[in-house]
């Protein structure tokens, strides 16, 4: 899978910029090293993002910064149990002066959508999303309308063991390029927390990105070479999280999984893979580039059987032993 080459200038210049995106987050959020990638990676991939954590972790804050570093334009809806459709894509509004309908279109016509809590709405409210994620458009009666150029959506969501939470359908989860956990800080990371007395997202950071440089990222990233060995390690590593018709022997870890990942899953992880490697300033992928994707591309794409759960098993354990197993290039 050769692409054109891209010179030491642009793959410098890549480098620095994402550099100057880290220096001004990290001015509001405090040890998310993780996130700020995650998010990036995000960006120059142009997929969605779900994050998960229980609240106070500054999930909302890591979205609105990100958005003001990049100069995109924001909406945040709030979801929850009585959100309708109509509330995020938008709807038909007759106007009796002219005895005709007209169109008021939904906060989803943004750059950058912030869906928070997501899980706190139902299917019906969640499904709204589903064009838009993947299509970049939104249907209103009979007119058809594309979104802005570049769309994401970073949705946050509380953990499901949580009180009124709803599980995210399975065809949603699978739109979302990565899910990244936001964890509990350190020790020390969350005493500079408390220091700020939560005033950092009073702390202001500069716009560094346009959308423009994202539009040159992408076409940069489109252009890293992936060999044909990285790929066949990409879809061995899919294809393990299949469980086969076959009877499973009791160390066979796919018998944690009742749903593997689709074909997406793959694409998803090649886009990631090939984000990492331009971020470290290369144009080539490397297995290692692969290996730190896997984890955040599959976690939401595999369902589990009763047996992971009464064993205590996540998704993260299996991920990790899958890339122990697989042979790397």
């Amino acid at each position: 899978m050769e692409k054109n080459d891209i010179n030491a200038a642009e793959l410098d210049s890549c480098r620095v910029l994402v550099q100057k995106c880290r220096d001004e987050a990290k001015k509001r959020l405090v040890g998310q090293e993780v996130l700020i990638d995650g998010i990036m990676t995000a960006f120059i991939a142009g997929g969605h993002v779900l994050l998960e954590g229980v609240p106070g972790l500054a999930k909302t804050l890591a979205v609105r910064t990100f958005c003001e570093i990049s100069g995109l334009e924001f909406k945040r809806i709030q979801f929850t149990p009585d959100l309708l459709p109509a509330d995020i894509s938008g709807t038909l509004i007759y106007e009796q002066n002219k005895g005709s309908f007209s169109v008021r279109k939904g906060p989803v016509f943004t750059n950058v959508v912030l869906a928070d809590e997501v899980n706190r709405a139902p299917a019906k409210v969640q499904s709204a999303m589903l064009e838009a994620m993947e299509e970049k458009q939104v249907t209103i009666g009979d007119e058809t309308f594309r979104l802005p150029e570049p769309f994401f959506v970073l949705a946050t969501q509380n953990p499901i063991e949580q009180e009124g939470t709803y599980n995210l359908p399975e065809a949603e989860l699978d739109r979302f390029l990565m899910k990244l956990v936001v964890s509990y800080p350190s020790g020390e990371d969350e005493e500079k927390i408390v220091k700020t007395a939560g005033n950092a997202v009073k702390t202001a950071v500069n716009q560094v990105l346009s959308a423009g440089d994202i539009r040159n990222f992408r076409r940069l990233a489109e252009s890293v070479v992936c060999s044909d060995k990285i790929v066949e390690y990409i879809v061995q590593i899919i294809s393990v999280t299949r469980p086969s018709e076959k009877k499973q022997s009791e160390h066979d870890i796919t018998r944690y999984i009742t749903v593997g990942a689709s074909p997406r899953a793959g694409i998803a992880m090649l886009q990631c893979a090939r984000a990492a490697s331009l971020m470290a300033g290369r144009s080539f992928v490397l297995p290692e580039d692969v290996k730190t994707v896997a984890h955040q591309v599959l976690r939401h794409r595999l369902v589990l059987s009763y047996e992971a759960a009464a064993n205590g098993i996540c998704a993260d354990d299996i991920i990790s032993k899958i890339l122990d197993y697989v042979p790397v290039p």
